[in-house]
């Protein structure tokens, strides 16, 4: 990934010296380790990205870069259009970092708003075409029988998600692929609790319908959520 005057995030999290300088209390000094950078937290490193600072930005982007992936490409069921839209939610941050403050989920709940509506702005303006791949996820340790049967699982429940009403799959993926609670994932979807428990309700109901004729329990959204979230760290 780039950022504006082509530079380059690769080994921006290695040793090094940056520069930069903050606007609040949150200031840190002009010249700092860049190890040093990755000890604060989301709100400082914003701070200093809107200052220009292309290091803070490689370890925001190496820091939630997984997780808003995790999330685009179950929305979109496509790998390369979920890469784009992490490219692009991360260029909004370096676009918008100086004018952004703190408020609900933080800079989480930020990321992912906008992740999420880049992916709604995609199904709405092109058909997207769905596989039944997802990135390969490799893990060499011994699997039990509980964990295969959720790999076995996952690609219909890859299908299931993708026939359910959009904001419904939202929902479901950011409180069960996620591990979000009710209130964050309310923040990211800009609606109060008591709409979002509403909307996880009806989410649930239409998803069990999807999946009873498959023999597929809803549990296994957790069961397949803990091997992606594994073989991500």
């Amino acid at each position: 990934m780039t950022v504006p005057g082509g530079h380059a995030l690769t080994g921006l999290c290695s040793d090094g010296v940056i520069a930069g300088e903050c606007r609040h209390d949150a200031r840190v000094h002009l010249l700092r380790p860049a190890q040093d950078l990755a000890r604060l937290d989301d709100a400082a490193l914003v701070i200093l990205v809107g200052d220009g600072s292309v290091a803070a930005f490689g370890i925001l982007v190496d820091r939630h870069s997984a997780s808003l992936y995790r999330v685009a490409v179950r929305m979109l069921s496509d790998s390369h259009e979920a890469e784009d839209v992490v490219q692009d939610c991360f260029a909004r941050l370096w676009q918008h970092a100086a004018r952004w403050t703190p408020s609900g989920a933080g800079l989480v709940g930020w990321l992912h708003r906008v992740t999420l509506n880049l992916c709604f702005d995609r199904k709405r303006r092109f058909r997207v075409i769905t596989t039944p791949d997802l990135p390969e996820m490799i893990d060499d340790a011994p699997l039990a029988d509980q964990v295969i049967e959720a790999r076995q699982a996952h690609d219909e429940m890859d299908d299931a998600l993708g026939a359910l009403p959009e904001r419904y799959r939202a929902a479901l993926v950011l409180c069960y692929i996620q591990g979000f609670s009710n209130a964050a994932a309310a923040d990211m979807l800009g609606l109060n609790i008591k709409a979002m428990e509403s909307l996880l309700h009806r989410a649930r109901k239409a998803l069990r319908e999807i999946l009873t004729a498959r023999q597929i329990a809803l549990g296994d959204l957790v069961g397949v959520a803990e091997i992606e979230r594994g073989c991500a760290r």
